[in-house]
């Protein structure tokens, strides 16, 4: 049914079809028999899937990955498809329109989304106000958090500091992202000292909280061995809790989709199947090199239950999804989690 849905769907615009259809949901799931429904048809519950970790109980280790809810409008029923985890934004302090449509295109013989959305966003305010009517229901919710495109790199430390601030009463853990390819030189703070002083500082903000909350490291997928090197070295010296592998790519090698077609949508970041066994090898690289001294959450290509299996075999404790998710529809949670359970996986 989902297959069919989706035909009609990807005959139109990507941007506007993603708003259509989360508006659709939000509002067919503001009816308490369409909950219901939605429950029994994609909602899986067993014991065995539940994850205590970064100090948070867990109901299912499967997420749904930062994009998707950016302004935190629908977190809250997003539940009823079956995630044990939501992450939103990426938000920034100020509200920012993000780049010039269009800026988001399906490459369908990849299975893929090539993006340059630019972290628009509705800016900490009115994301903040959105949350403060959150349910306490144990449903996990991470704030991905990033730096306006008016801010400076020398200056970025502010925007992060800001919005961990803002939104630290309002949410479980955080993400810091410094590997969005679609807001100019941001990936230029995944250097090591810049890093380090980054996500030092925030600690430091953390530390004087009664109640410290985990922070996250959201890293791209075209970082060298060397670079993986010196992540680990920074989660090391910096304390954080974990990291998130990976972020879209800027590698458009062995797409299936015409090169001069790719070429002519312009710059952006690349997820779904293409990056499906290059985060698996950053997530494999960074759990064995580190002697597993992290929590990994693992994203990027899990379009079925074989390639979510993989990624925590390679070494992730949580999954997000997020491409995949779009591709392949709503059944692709429960039976990801029916796989862990009869895979006997544990967290």
């Amino acid at each position: 049914m989902y297959f069919i849905f989706r035909k009609i769907l990807f005959l139109f615009d990507a941007e506007k079809v993603h708003y259509f259809s989360t508006n659709a949901l939000n509002f067919v799931l503001k009816l308490p028999l369409v909950k219901k429904v939605f429950k029994i048809l994609f909602c899986f519950e067993n014991k065995g899937l539940e994850r205590n970790l970064l100090g948070l109980k867990f109901k299912n280790p499967i997420g749904l990955a930062a994009g998707f809810d950016k302004n935190a409008t629908m977190f809250q029923d997003l539940e009823y498809l079956g995630f044990g985890f939501i992450e939103i934004g990426t938000v920034t302090p100020k509200p920012q329109s993000g780049n010039e449509k269009p800026r988001l295109f399906r490459l369908k013989k990849d299975e893929a989304i090539l993006n340059r959305m630019g972290f628009n966003n509705d800016g900490l305010h009115a994301v903040k106000a959105r949350l403060k009517n959150r349910k306490k229901n144990g449903l996990i919710i991470g704030g991905n958090i990033g730096k306006n495109k008016v801010t400076s790199n020398e200056d970025a430390i502010l925007d992060y500091k800001i919005a961990f601030e803002e939104l630290f009463d309002f949410v479980d853990y955080f993400v810091v992202n410094v590997s969005s390819p679609n807001t100019p030189n941001l990936r230029n703070l995944q250097e090591k000292e810049p890093l380090t002083k980054i996500l030092a500082e925030l600690q430091l903000l953390n530390l004087k909280m009664k109640n410290q909350k985990p922070i996250l490291l959201k890293i791209a997928p075209d970082l060298s061995n060397e670079q993986l090197d010196d992540i680990i070295d920074i989660v090391r010296e910096t304390k954080i809790a974990g990291v998130i592998a990976t972020n879209t790519t800027i590698n458009r090698a062995e797409l299936k989709t015409n090169v001069q077609m790719v070429e002519s949508l312009g710059a952006g970041g690349i997820s779904g199947k293409p990056l499906t066994n290059r985060s698996t090898e950053v997530i494999r690289y960074l759990h064995e090199k580190s002697d597993a001294a992290f929590p990994i959450i693992g994203v990027g290509g899990i379009h079925s239950p074989e390639d979510a299996i993989e990624k925590l075999k390679a070494g992730a404790s949580l999954i997000q999804l997020y491409t995949g998710f779009i591709y392949e529809g709503p059944s692709l949670i429960k039976r990801i989690n029916k796989e862990i359970i009869k895979q006997g996986i544990n967290g």
